[in-house]
């Protein structure tokens, strides 16, 4: 082998080593942005670290620049921010007011307890009569539909077949969206919400052990009488 050769395998395996390094490189920066994405808090770099199982920091605060350098460049929303001594991915502030009307329709879409309740009615047994939930939640129900109506979660479907043509109630499009279904037939199970609410109830504490009884009769204990009383006596018979 003549010296050039040799220095052509040399070039050859220094280039191969540099793009292994850039090919490693890319994958750690990809496992750091995997992780800053999946939590909704500030995350330290020794604990990035710990979890992609990196040497050190050093190696999560240069995927990092690498990270937010192919975010500018790319004109993402967002970047990697150092909060309280850690990082966290967060949109940039001129896209604030977007993201606050983002957080504006997700509060308007939370629902009360009596809400829920009446929903799920009408998710299950739709269409349904305004009487047939107010029969099987006890109470008065006309308010809690007309908000889960202006909520757009509720909808009249119809009317039913029946005197005074009373008017039915369905769920809308919305309410797939909020609850992330598909379609109704996504609705859980009504059998499985009941054996996963029989699971979560805490099991039942044992009764007590009784105390052996016996059957020998209790004897009332003896009253002794005052050492000094055969004494008084025996004074007064002695003239």
């Amino acid at each position: 082998m003549t010296a050039a050769d040799e220095e052509a395998q040399t070039d050859v395996a220094a280039g191969s080593e540099a793009v292994a390094s850039k090919a490693d490189e890319v994958e750690i920066a990809a496992t750091v942005e995997a992780i800053l994405f999946s939590t909704d808090s500030p995350i330290s770099p020794a604990k990035i670290a710990q979890i992609a199982e990196l040497p050190g920091r050093r190696e999560v605060r240069k995927a990092i620049q690498q990270l937010n350098a192919r975010y500018e460049k790319t004109g993402c929303a967002f970047r990697i921010e150092p909060i309280a001594g850690g990082y966290q991915m967060l949109t940039l502030p001129e896209y604030n007011d977007v993201v606050g009307r983002l957080f504006k329709a997700r509060s308007d879409s939370r629902l009360s307890q009596a809400a829920m309740e009446t929903l799920a009615i009408v998710a299950y047994r739709q269409p349904v009569l305004r009487a047939d939930i107010e029969a099987i939640r006890g109470v008065a129900c006309g308010e809690v539909l007309r908000n889960l109506m202006g909520k757009d979660m509720v909808a009249i479907v119809g009317r039913a077949e029946v005197l005074g043509r009373p008017m039915l109630y369905g769920t809308t499009k919305r309410f797939l969206d909020v609850f992330g279904l598909s379609s109704l037939k996504d609705l859980p199970n009504v059998e499985e919400l009941r054996s996963g609410a029989e699971a979560a109830k805490p099991p039942a504490a044992e009764p007590a052990e009784e105390a052996p009884t016996s059957d020998a009769p209790i004897r009332p204990a003896e009253v002794a009488e005052p050492a000094d009383a055969d004494n008084s006596a025996q004074e007064k018979a002695d003239p």
